[in-house]
Formats: structure tokens, sequence, C-alpha cells
């Protein structure tokens, strides 16, 4: 069994990969620091990312939301003067509303995505990091910032200053999260190319979690999300520069170093393998874009290899 951390598009389609690979043998823990209520709906957009593009049913064009989507509902709140800033496509409305029915029915977050992963056929487990709210709140230069008032309606635009994880401290992991780290059947693990801040920090910075990676009885590798110095989709890149950090693929690996012992760069960045060896990790260079589900399916294999070698 593998366990993923991920988050957002670039992790999603690596996760997609993976499931392509292992079926059944895959468990992804995805980040809900995103998560917010938004018209009075439960809405988890990473956990949605992930579901949606594992499912097949991802826009491939925005890299969110649902392939075919219609807008009627948004049409029409726009008219009645309604909060449109947030996107909720028709289709995709309907899993907001049964999250939120179900919630309010009090079971977990855990529990939902469950239930709607089977809906959707998923064959692996989709594993939200944990039942307690979690929120980040982005601290910029005009103050702090919910993430989705950051992250769509002002569309990443105000400098970083830092990051809060509003709740961390007194969240725990998901059951299935703690229960996928304590698997006997756990192989490796892989942290996805999501957005290391925004994506992956607030997974680690969890009670217990960066504990346990350190002491990991099996490999961990992840895969950079940035290439030549430029993040393939979002403001990872913007941040790491707004925070005074290098812009790298090696920055990344700087960030991760003691919970990984491998790192996956793109061919781009070949001539950092051996600055990311100096950090104590080993580098493995190779084509990481994922240009299509083809290109998804191989990197998740090779990082598969990676982690075998690893081992």
């Amino acid at each position: 069994m593998l366990m993923a951390l991920a988050g957002g598009v670039g992790g999603a389609k690596l996760a997609a990969g993976l499931e392509r690979v292992l079926g059944d043998g895959l468990s992804v823990v995805v980040n809900t620091g995103d998560d917010f209520e938004h018209l009075g709906l439960a809405i988890s957009p990473d956990l949605d990312t992930v579901m949606y593009t594992v499912a097949g049913l991802n826009n491939p064009v925005t890299g969110w939301g649902l392939a075919g989507e219609t807008w009627e509902f948004m049409a029409m709140l726009e008219r009645l003067g309604g909060e449109s800033w947030f996107r909720l496509g028709d289709r995709d409305l309907a899993v907001h509303v049964e999250r939120t029915r179900r919630l309010n029915a009090g079971e977990s977050l855990s529990l939902v995505t469950a239930a709607l992963c089977a809906r959707l056929d998923i064959r692996c487990r989709i594993v939200p990091m944990s039942d307690d709210p979690v929120r980040t709140v982005v601290l910029t230069d005009s103050g702090e910032l919910p993430f989705q008032d950051y992250f769509v309606r002002l569309e990443c635009e105000p400098s970083v200053r830092g990051l809060r994880f509003e709740g961390v401290s007194s969240a725990a992991m998901s059951e299935q999260f703690a229960s996928a780290f304590d698997a006997p059947s756990l192989a490796g693990i892989v942290i996805c190319p999501s957005n290391p801040y925004l994506s992956i920090q607030p997974i680690l910075a969890l009670k217990d979690v960066e504990a346990r990676l350190r002491k990991r009885r099996v490999p961990a590798v992840a895969v950079s999300p940035i290439v030549g110095g430029q993040a393939l989709k979002g403001p990872a890149a913007k941040i790491m520069v707004e925070l005074g950090l290098e812009a790298s693929a090696l920055e990344v690996a700087r960030h991760y170093r003691g919970l990984i012992d491998g790192f996956v760069l793109d061919q781009t960045d070949a001539g950092l393998a051996d600055a990311v060896a100096s950090l104590g990790i080993r580098p493995r260079v190779t084509d990481t874009i994922m240009r299509d589900t083809g290109g998804a399916t191989a990197l998740a294999q090779r990082a598969l290899a990676f982690l075998e070698e690893l081992s």
C-alpha cells in the first residue's frame, strides 16, 4: 500500500496516475486547509479536485471543477445580486449540497468523502487530512485573508508575508490518515507536486505528522512542483519569492529535508541534482510535466520505481 499527500491540481494529477497503477492499493491524504463555508454550503476544494481528477471527471482546461459543466445556478445567483466570485457549477453544486446535508446529519468529513468516492466509482481511498476544521489564513500586505479570498476573490494578487493554519493545534489526523501511517502493508510515501506551503504544509502542521515522517520505516519521495523556477500551476513560485525564498526545486527539497529520502526533479532542473544530493536527499531527474493522463501515469510509475530502489 502507498500513501500520497496531495492538494490542488498538480497533486490531483499525480494521485490519478498513482490510482491507475495501484488501484485500491493507494491512500491519498488531502489538504483541507482550503475548506470553507460559502452560501451556507461546506466546500472542500482540494478534496473535490482530487476526487474529480481520480474519477476522470475533471475539467482538463481549468484543472478544477467538472468537465462539461453548466452555470445556470451562477447566472441566476448573479441576477439576484448574490455572491458570485466563487464559481459553483450546476453539477459541482450537487456535491456541496450532499456533503453539507451529511455533515449536518452528524457524519464526519471522512465518512462523507468515502461515500462520495464510492458513488463516483473511485477505487483508491481519498482521505481528508483531518475531520477537525483547519483553515489556512494568508498574512498579506493587505492584512489577514481567509485562503479563498486570497486565492480566488483576489486572484493571489496581495503579497504574502506568512501563513497560519487556524485550528491546527487542536486538530487531529483523521482516523484513516493515522491508519495509513500504521498499516503493516505500507510500502512507501509520495508527496505529490502540490504547493509545499499552501497544500502540503497544512498536512505537515497537524500534530505528530512530521514526527511520524521523521521516524518513517518506509521510503518517502517528493515530486517537485517547481520546474525551471516556475510553478506549472498556481502561485507557489510567487509565494516563495514573497517569503524571501529562492523560487527553485532546490528550495522545495530544502523544505522537505528530513521528511523524505528521494526528490524527483524535472529534467529542466538537472543541474540542481548535486545540490539536492548535498542535502542528504537522493535526486532523480526525469520528465515531471503531466500533459495528459498518459504522462501522469508514466510519472507515477517512475516515482514508484524510485521508491522501490530506495527501499
